[in-house]
């Protein structure tokens, strides 16, 4: 079993920054892909990023060229750096991994990005 921890979320007005945490209970994090999820009030939950093991990474076109995210291997953790945000960035948020053939989600964090 794995356990996620997400972390960070808040109020931010737009065109602010944010930085959100994923934690991992087992040092798994730097050679299992992770994504980092949204999911916004009655709407689907929606990719907005990945990593793979190897350290490639894919975005949602939404947030190409705003958001970044990266791992640190040393600290089991996986980041999404989000810049110039936008009111419609406002949702829950959840980092999301495979381990073992079985998906992990964590228990998401809320941004909310006032206009």
């Amino acid at each position: 079993q794995v356990q996620l921890v997400e972390s960070g979320g808040g109020l931010v007005q737009a065109g602010g920054s944010l930085r959100l945490s994923c934690a991992a209970s087992r040092s798994i994090l730097s050679i299992t892909p992770v994504g980092w999820y949204r999911q916004a009030p009655g709407k689907q939950r929606d990719v907005v990023a990945r990593i793979t093991s190897g350290g490639n990474t894919n975005y949602a076109d939404s947030v190409k060229g705003r958001f970044t995210i990266s791992r640190d291997n040393a600290k089991n953790t996986v980041y999404l750096q989000m810049n110039s945000l936008k009111p419609e960035d406002t949702a829950v948020y959840y980092c999301n991994t495979v381990w073992l053939g079985k998906d992990y989600w964590g228990q998401g964090t809320q941004v909310t990005v006032s206009s």
